[in-house]
C-alpha cells in the first residue's frame, strides 16, 4: 500500500491519519440509524458517526435515511396512521409512502425501527421493533457521553433535502444552526455535510468558522464539474472536505479499477480539502466487480480490499457500513509509517 502524500494534518479532523465514519452506525449488524447501531460503530472503531436528518412537522430535527418512514419504520402496520400515506415528488422523483414532515415528533416516537435492506440483511431484522426514532441531539449526547480524553467520537450529520424542507416551512440551516448552539455543539463537535451547497454555505454564513463542512459530490452529470479543479477550489471556499463516492475515486470511466495515483484525491488536497468516501459496503451487491466473491448479491466480498485501495490512493476517511474491516485497513497503514509516527489511533474491536 502506498499511500499518496496528504495534508500533515486533514484540514476536516485535525487528524494526522483517515478516520473511520459509521455510515448510520453499524448497519452491516444492527438496523440503522439506532442507539445500537451507533454504540456498536463506536465500539468497532468509528470515530465520527453519520446520521441522517430530517425534519418533523413541528420542527425537531430527527434521525432517519430519508423523510419517507415505511422502509426503516413499522408506520406501515400502524391503524392510527393509514391515512397519512400519500405520493409526492422528493428530488424529482414520485414517491408514496409516510413523510416525516407530516408527523410531530410526538408522533414519531411511537414508531419503532426495522432493517431496511432485510433481504441482505436477514440478521438484523432479529433486532426489527427494539429502538425508536432518535433526534440529532440524542446522537450528540451519545458521541458525548463515549467519548473520552483521548478518544473523542464526534458527528457528521448529513441534511436531508434542505432544498425541499425549506420551501415547505422547514427552513434547514435555520433549524440547525439554533439547535447546535443550544446544544453548544458549534464547537467542533459536530460536522455538517449535504448534496446541496447552499444549505451549507447558509450554516457557513449563520455559523462562523466552525463546524467543519462536507460537500457531498452526487454520482452523474450533475456533480462532474465539482471534482474538477475549478470546482474544488469553489468548495474550499466554505467547506473543509469534499465527499465522492467510492466510485469516482476507485474505477475509471470505463469501470475498469483505477491504476496509479487517484487525480481526484490529488487535486482535493491540492485545493486543501479532505476525501470522505462514501460507502463502503461488504455485500456483492454494493462491491465493484473485481472485488467480488461469488454470484450472491448478499454474500460477503472483499470489503477489506476497498478499504486498502482506497487508502492507497490518499482518502482521508472511510463512510462505512462496517467500521470494523475500516478500522482495520487504517490500523494495517499505521503499520507501515515509520516506527512511532502515528501509530495507534483506531482502536481494535473490544
Amino acid at each position: 500500500m502506498h499511500a499518496t502524500q496528504s495534508p500533515a494534518r486533514r484540514p476536516a479532523t485535525g487528524t494526522p491519519l483517515p478516520v473511520v465514519i459509521g455510515h448510520r452506525g453499524a448497519p452491516a449488524y444492527r438496523p440503522e440509524h439506532t442507539t445500537a447501531s451507533y454504540e456498536l460503530a463506536i465500539d468497532l472503531g468509528a470515530e465520527l458517526i453519520e446520521p441522517d436528518v430530517v425534519i418533523s412537522r413541528d420542527g425537531v430535527l430527527v434521525v432517519r435515511h430519508e423523510s419517507e418512514l415505511s422502509l426503516t419504520t413499522d408506520v406501515a402496520s400502524r391503524p392510527e396512521f393509514a391515512e397519512r400515506r400519500t405520493t409526492r415528488a422528493v428530488d424529482d422523483e414520485v414517491c408514496t409512502g409516510w413523510f416525516a414532515e407530516d408527523f410531530t415528533y410526538p408522533e414519531l416516537q411511537t414508531l419503532r425501527a426495522v432493517e431496511r435492506m432485510p433481504e441482505l440483511r436477514p440478521l438484523n431484522t432479529a433486532y426489527d421493533g427494539h429502538f425508536g426514532i432518535l433526534t440529532l441531539a440524542e446522537v450528540i449526547e451519545l458521541a458525548r457521553t463515549r467519548s473520552t480524553a483521548e478518544r473523542q467520537i464526534r458527528v457528521l450529520a448529513e441534511l436531508k433535502d434542505p432544498g425541499w424542507c425549506t420551501a415547505h416551512g422547514l427552513p434547514m440551516a435555520e433549524l440547525v444552526s439554533e439547535e447546535l448552539r443550544r446544544l453548544g455543539a458549534d464547537d467542533g463537535t459536530v460536522l455538517l455535510q449535504s448534496f446541496d451547497p447552499t444549505v451549507l454555505r447558509d450554516l457557513r454564513a449563520r455559523l462562523g468558522e466552525d463546524p467543519q463542512m462536507v460537500q457531498l459530490v452526487p454520482e452523474g452529470q450533475s456533480g462532474d464539474g465539482m471534482v474538477t479543479p475549478a470546482g474544488l477550489r469553489e468548495i474550499s471556499t466554505y467547506a473543509q472536505a469534499v465527499g465522492p463516492s467510492w466510485h469516482r475515486v476507485l474505477l475509471e470511466a470505463d469501470g475498469r479499477p483505477v491504476s496509479g495515483a487517484s487525480a481526484l484525491v490529488q487535486e482535493a488536497h491540492r485545493a486543501a480539502l479532505s476525501v470522505f468516501c462514501w460507502t463502503l459496503r461488504a455485500e456483492n451487491a454494493f462491491l465493484p466487480e473485481h472485488l467480488r466473491r461469488g454470484e450472491a448479491p448478499g454474500a460477503m466480498g472483499d470489503a477489506l480490499g476497498e478499504a486498502r485501495q482506497l487508502l492507497g490512493l490518499g482518502v482521508d476517511g472511510l463512510i462505512t457500513d462496517s467500521p470494523d474491516l475500516a478500522a482495520a485497513a487504517i490500523r494495517e497503514l499505521c503499520a507501515l509509517l515509520p516506527s512511532g509516527q502515528h501509530r495507534g489511533q483506531v482502536p481494535s474491536p473490544r
